[in-house]
């Protein structure tokens, strides 16, 4: 089904609550099923996290994921962990076509015992649990950050802990932080330093009882820094509950929009969005997301609604998303009249000052393709495709565009 967004403008001065961060209620969830005495505050309401949350409660032989990749990076390793249960561990089309093998390799030479139902080295696995005996594993350090952080949230349940040795240069190191940090909140000793990461076991007994409070997610946050970017001057928008000291490594935002001319300012765990400048349309936007590749879609968008150009590295990982979305963004972008070259790393946009109108976005089972294209309702007519898929991250999405003055139709 088709959503038919007409060119908008926004109320200058408006307020939204958005819900837990999708990446910290994961790792919380999975926490909670190894250490029960911990409670938790503002959880995600998106797909994905319900789908955890039912995945650690199932007593199912079979666990099908869908679409939540971070999900099934976290629970092959929970379920390694689980001895005496045999589980399928499956998930949607996309999902067997994510590769997984470098997650997997590393638990069994924890001594895990996983194998591969279908195609080796990709979903559905069928996962033996048992007692895992070794202690110290290496894994490539450019990697997807959740099967770092996949190891690093079950390493304190292990008899001695964890030593993981990361070979290269580490990307996504933000989010391997965010885990860290979760892990020493609820009492557990961790170690960064240089290439090598150390986890002290922690038996379940000796957890203290825990309330931890979920920050709002930033990367739903980047839809509305694209949408104050692409307004008038003076336009605002409120977001709640933030932190300026956020464990999320997509608060890099903040920072990010400056070029766009958008001003944060933080009050009372909100924050504020303001368009305080025009941007020249001779500004070029370059910036490295390895830390936080997650907002290219945003970014890129952002560039093209405004005119501008952009070169933007560290993408290497948005290829085994929801979809090849370095590939999606080209293909969208230039059926709206932009021209874009990617690599396996890079996506660079040329300036372009006339737009196509009217044109169906397609969203390939992303919820960012969904979200990222929205703002630019407000300088043009725009249909998208498969609305409803924005649920995985943030089912709220059209209600809260809906109260800002957006104008949509299906």
């Amino acid at each position: 089904m088709n959503l038919h967004l007409n060119k908008s403008v926004i109320e200058s001065k408006s307020s939204i609550q958005i819900t837990g961060s999708k990446s910290e209620s994961n790792r919380l969830l999975l926490l909670q099923a190894l250490y029960p005495s911990i409670k938790i505050e503002n959880v995600s309401n998106s797909d994905d996290s319900v789908l955890m949350s039912k995945a650690l409660a199932s007593k199912d032989q079979i666990v099908d994921i869908h679409h939540a990749g971070t999900a099934m990076r976290f629970l092959t390793a929970y379920f390694s962990t689980k001895e005496g249960r045999v589980t399928e561990l499956t998930g949607s089309k996309r999902m067997k076509e994510r590769p997984i093998a470098i997650l997997v390799d590393a638990l069994n030479q924890l001594g895990a015992d996983i194998t591969y139902k279908e195609n080796h080295g990709f979903p559905p696995l069928i996962i033996k649990g048992k007692k895992l005996t070794k202690s110290k594993v290496n894994l490539k350090a450019n990697v997807s950050s959740q099967y770092i952080s996949a190891l690093l949230l079950i390493a304190s349940t292990l008899e001695n802990g964890l030593e993981l040795t990361l070979d290269g240069e580490i990307t996504s190191v933000p989010y391997i932080k965010m885990t860290l940090s979760l892990l020493n909140q609820i009492g557990i000793k961790t170690t960064f330093e240089g290439n090598i990461i150390t986890i002290q076991p922690k038996q379940q007994s000796q957890v203290d009882l825990k309330q931890l409070t979920v920050e709002s997610d930033w990367s739903s946050a980047s839809y509305f820094y694209s949408i104050v970017a692409m307004s008038a001057l003076g336009t605002t928008i409120k977001l709640s509950s933030y932190k300026q000291d956020s464990l999320q490594g997509d608060s890099v935002l903040a920072k990010i929009y400056q070029a766009f001319g958008v001003t944060t300012t933080y009050s009372n765990n909100a924050l504020t969005l303001e368009k305080t400048k025009d941007v020249n349309q001779d500004t070029n936007i370059e910036f490295d997301l390895k830390n936080a590749p997650d907002i290219a879609q945003t970014i890129s968008v952002t560039a093209f609604g405004l005119g501008l150009s952009c070169h933007l590295t560290g993408l290497h990982t948005l290829k085994i998303k929801e979809t090849d979305r370095l590939v999606a963004l080209k293909t969208e972008i230039e059926k709206l009249g932009g021209q874009v070259a990617i690599t396996d790393n890079s996506l660079t946009l040329q300036k372009v000052t006339k737009h196509n109108a009217n044109i169906a976005i397609a969203t390939y089972n992303d919820h960012r393709m969904a979200m990222a294209f929205a703002p630019l309702a407000l300088k043009q007519d725009i249909i998208i495709q498969d609305y409803k898929v924005v649920s995985k991250s943030y089912p709220t999405f059209w209600d809260d565009l809906a109260a800002l003055g957006f104008i949509f139709s299906v």
